[in-house]
């Protein structure tokens, strides 16, 4: 029997989840820089006829970067395809893939560099001529065809940039960096999204959940589904600051949105390792943790706080990590004047 909260069945509330992302570039809130390139591209392309250069972004994960293809698709009036770098074991998967593709379709591929480089070669030809080169046969009676494809879109999203290939990257004729975004922004994002749930929240509940955010989209969806959960059981259903803060408490999420993994992260290297430096592995092994996790999820908005420090020797905690932890920088480095 299908449980209801509220008078509102599970699956409502998955299809409303789906159309949660913004289907218009005009509804995308934050990345004006983005958003501005990108419109006078689409712009210009639709003014040509032609379909969109191939385009890669870039960034930390959960700000927008699968949103934003969705967008480009819907704007330029083509189909998507979806897929990941991961998911292109063999050149084969890939000639699947873009033997379906119509005039002006996008691909999409997250993860993007973690296409295997046999796959990463037969790439090249397809965004550069638009053409598959297929070798059938093996030994001496191989031999090789070109099939031409028609003109597509190649939309590559990555959180590690520095990952890519420099043939693959310079394919790309527009690239474009996902930074952090605003609390304001953050706040116009949970209010949209609160609109769609059916929650009714107050100014004040969104702000607190706004700023424990970490300047992600991803993110403060997430919290606000989990602070929705609380107010239905707790608080007749609605959002305001002392709902909020309660919710978020059971939570372990802190005032500026630093969770568990984020404390223990920080209280590793300094209360083992008296502050760094200390490298990324003994970090992970020490919390349990993937060192890819730490390094893509938790580094950069602890690095964004000035929290941590990457340095050749390894991870390092300042000044402003001890200040949040209430902690005495001056008893793990004697030798060093405390600031507080």
């Amino acid at each position: 029997m299908e449980r209801i909260i509220s008078g509102r069945p599970r699956e409502e509330d998955n299809q409303l989840d789906k159309g949660l992302r913004p289907r218009q570039l005009a509804d995308f809130v934050g990345q004006e820089k983005v958003k501005d390139n990108l419109g006078i591209a689409m712009a210009a392309a639709r003014g040509r006829s032609e379909c969109l250069d191939h385009t890669l972004l870039y960034g930390p994960p959960g700000l927008g970067k699968t949103t934003l293809a969705y967008i480009l698709a819907a704007e330029m009036g083509v189909s998507i395809k979806i897929t990941s770098g991961p998911a292109i074991e063999r050149p084969g998967d890939l000639a699947a893939i873009i033997t379906n593709l119509n005039k002006g379709d996008i691909l999409f591929i997250d993860e993007v560099h973690r296409l295997g480089r046999i796959v990463e070669e037969v790439l090249y030809p397809v965004m550069e001529d638009y053409a598959l080169d297929i070798v059938i046969g093996k030994g001496p009676g191989a031999r090789s065809l070109r099939l031409n494809l028609p003109r597509f879109t190649l939309v590559g999203a990555t959180t590690r940039f520095a990952m890519l290939s420099s043939p693959l990257r310079d394919r790309f004729g527009a690239v474009y960096r996902l930074d952090f975004y605003g609390q304001e922004a953050i706040k116009q994002i949970l209010k949209r999204s609160a609109s769609l749930l059916g929650i009714q929240a107050d100014g004040d509940g969104l702000e607190e959940i706004a700023c424990r955010a970490r300047g992600t989209p991803r993110v403060a969806n997430r919290l606000l589904k989990r602070v929705r959960d609380y107010a239905e059981v707790m608080a007749q259903g609605k959002i305001t600051r002392e709902v909020a803060l309660e919710a978020l408490g059971r939570l372990e999420v802190d005032s500026i949105g630093l969770d568990d993994v984020d404390h223990r992260i920080l209280r590793t290297i300094i209360e083992k390792f008296n502050g760094g430096p200390v490298g990324l592995d003994t970090i992970a092994a020490a919390i349990s943790e993937e060192a890819d996790t730490v390094m893509d999820v938790y580094e950069p908005y602890l690095m964004q706080l000035s929290f941590l420090e990457r340095t050749p020797r390894g991870r390092v905690a300042t000044r402003f990590a001890y200040k949040h932890l209430n902690l005495d920088y001056g008893k793990h480095h004697p030798g060093q004047p405390g600031l507080w």
